[in-house]
């Protein structure tokens, strides 16, 4: 699996790369907003860690850029802010999944499998083409 951490922590980011790359994930790191707009955007992921409080523009803001542009890859907030309202936040700016700090690894591996296991959307990343489309069944009227 492809992963993008953008991060501006380099201890945690460096703790999660390694881990992910020890269980055979291929990773990318941002650390900082600009570098993390450009890889979203200009790259395919499979999912993205994102963290809540990043320099300039927060995590919200990040992933509110992201969904902007049409892509539509998973996102996982990382982040130390854990109250109810923050999650609400973070999962309304596009967010799929939200793990507050600290964290146990094995479960944000589990939260990222789990956002992989979902369908992709109908709309290519860049430099994929657009998914091709089952065969249409044929509809029956009933009455």
């Amino acid at each position: 699996m492809k992963i993008l951490i953008i991060e501006d922590d380099a201890a945690t980011a460096a703790y999660v790369a390694n881990g992910l790359k020890q269980v055979g994930h291929s990773v990318d790191h941002a650390p900082d907003v600009r570098d993390g707009l450009v890889l979203a955007v200009g790259h395919a992921y499979d999912v993205m860690i994102v963290d809540r409080m990043l320099g300039g523009l927060d995590g919200l803001g990040i992933v509110k850029s992201i969904r902007s542009t049409g892509v539509k890859t998973p996102v996982l907030f990382l982040t130390a802010l854990g109250g109810i309202d923050e999650r609400v936040a973070g999962l309304e700016a596009g967010g799929d999944d939200y793990l507050v700090k600290p964290f146990a690894f094995s479960e944000l591996l589990a939260r990222i499998d789990a956002l992989a296991r979902r369908p992709p959307s109908a709309a290519p990343r860049p430099g994929e083409r657009a998914p091709r489309s089952a065969p249409r069944a044929r509809r029956t009227r009933t009455v």
